[in-house]
């Protein structure tokens, strides 16, 4: 599914070594928690993302379908796998630092989307 793959490019294989508790300030994934990462498109349209301390993360696709995985720290990126629905390989890119900070990525496909950390768990 094409919209699931950019998912992961937003949210691209992760390591086996790194995991939640490699979690650091180089990351910022601890702004995270308790908040929604958005996958923007250059459409406008976007995926909702949630990840939980234990490794796990959660999401709407465009669509409004449900979405899950794990989330892992590689270095200086955090490297979302999803399974539902499952897709091989999974996305690494460097996460935004802080609240309403966004930054460029690609997706699998070559797009620029944008990554963006806003506040509290946003559904709409």
């Amino acid at each position: 599914m094409k919209i699931s793959r950019l998912l992961l490019l937003a949210a691209l294989a992760a390591s086996p070594l790194a995991g939640p508790a490699a979690a650091g300030p180089k990351t910022g994934i601890d702004h995270a928690f308790g908040n929604t990462l958005l996958t923007i498109d250059p459409d406008g349209r976007s995926r909702k993302i949630w990840l939980k301390p234990d490794g796990t993360w959660t999401g709407l696709s465009r669509r409004g379908l449900d979405l899950a995985g794990a989330w892992s720290v590689n270095g200086d990126k955090v490297c979302l796998k999803q399974s539902k629905p499952r897709l091989p390989g999974s996305m690494c890119e460097k996460f935004p630092a802080q609240m309403g900070a966004s930054l460029k990525a690609k997706d699998p496909s070559g797009k620029t989307v944008q990554l963006k950390l806003v506040k509290g768990r946003v559904t709409k």
